[in-house]
C-alpha cells in the first residue's frame, strides 16, 4: 500500500487541505528519492510483502522531513541527518539485492 496523502497529514496532525499540494509533491519526492537510492528494476518490489511496510514508513518519514524542514534560512545551523529513512534505505537496499540475486537464479 502506498502512502496516502491522508496519512501524511495524520503523521504531521495537519487537519486543514492549505497545503495539500505542497504534501503531494513531497511523498512523490520522496517515494523517488528512495526507489532512486534502492533501484527501480525490480519489478513490483516496493509492494512485495516483505517490503511494503518498510518503504511506507521511509516515504512517510522523509515527505514528514521535507514538510518540517522547509525553510534554508534558519537562526541556527541545522545538520540534516535523517537516520530512520537512512536506516530503512540500508534495509531496502539489502532487501533488494537479494531480490536481485533470486531473480538472476532463476534465469541462470
Amino acid at each position: 500500500m502506498a502512502v496516502t496523502l491522508e496519512q501524511l497529514k495524520n503523521s504531521l496532525r495537519i487537519d486543514g487541505s492549505a497545503d495539500d499540494g505542497m504534501l503531494s509533491g513531497y511523498l512523490t519526492a520522496a517515494q523517488s528519492y528512495i526507489q532512486n537510492a534502492v533501484g527501480t528494476d525490480v519489478a513490483d518490489f516496493y509492494t512485495a510483502a516483505d517490503v511494503a511496510s518498510l518503504y511506507d514508513v521511509a516515504v512517510l518519514a522523509l515527505a514528514s522531513s521535507y514538510y518540517n524542514v522547509r525553510s534554508s534560512l534558519v537562526s541556527t545551523t541545522t545538520i540534516s541527518v535523517n537516520l530512520p529513512v537512512d536506516s530503512i534505505i540500508g534495509q531496502l537496499r539489502g532487501l533488494y539485492a537479494k531480490r536481485e540475486e533470486e531473480l538472476d537464479g532463476e534465469s541462470n
